[in-house]
């Protein structure tokens, strides 16, 4: 199998964290995102959507983080995609969840227009009134992650046992940590992330992404 990604890429770490932590052997491409090689036509003959991962295994090719989880699960097995029809369609909502509902305004809505140029609106007014909106409603996602979904009672998103919607959810949210996003006023989801964070391989699957977040120490973000 092989594996295109880049090392600080939301999409590509939770991918590469549940290999890791499955003991799934890949092999690794790099796909220099801070030149645009994701639109150089050796890539978008690959992937049309120019954007990252891409898995192939043999004559398969996946381009979406959720899908090639969902498969890298099943080819080896994994309980954290339970077999168990109704277990497995809660995995499946919460990863919807988190993609079409607070990835949207978390990413590309708060943290992508400050930290990607070609993200920024066209007007100063456009830009704040862009983060305003994404700012509230990433408040809103939050609150809902923290009592309906995890709660007091809950380790994990579905339950008592770590899923593949864990390791999805935990690449997205992070996006909040590049522009200082801080969770604490939200003690479950914080208490899910540390948990998260307490994997074997998340310090050597993560560290592009911990140098990034060095990177921008410092700097002035709206954020939560």
């Amino acid at each position: 199998m092989k594996l295109y990604m880049h090392p600080v890429s939301m999409t590509s770490r939770p991918v590469r964290l549940f290999a890791a932590e499955s003991g799934i052997k890949m092999d690794e491409e790099l796909v220099d995102l801070m030149t645009g090689a994701h639109y150089q036509p050796a890539f978008t003959a690959i992937n049309p959507n120019r954007m990252v991962p891409v898995l192939e295994d043999g004559d398969l090719r996946l381009t979406e983080s959720s899908a090639i989880l969902k498969y890298l699960a099943d080819k080896v097995g994994s309980p954290a995609y339970p077999k168990d029809l109704k277990a497995r369609a809660k995995v499946n909502e919460m990863m919807d969840w988190f993609n079409a509902n607070f990835y949207r305004d978390l990413g590309y809505g708060l943290a992508y227009p400050q930290v990607f140029p070609h993200h920024k609106r066209k007007t100063d007014a456009a830009q704040a009134a862009t983060l305003e909106w994404a700012q509230e409603r990433v408040k809103g996602w939050l609150q809902l992650l923290d009592q309906h979904w995890i709660g007091p009672k809950r380790d994990y998103l579905c339950g008592d046992r770590i899923t593949i919607a864990d390791y999805f959810g935990i690449g997205l949210i992070t996006v909040g940590e590049v522009i200082g996003c801080n969770f604490a006023a939200y003690p479950n989801v914080d208490r899910w992330i540390k948990t998260m964070k307490k994997l074997p391989n998340w310090n050597s699957v993560n560290e592009a992404f911990n140098g990034l977040l060095n990177a921008v120490k410092g700097q002035k973000f709206v954020a939560v």
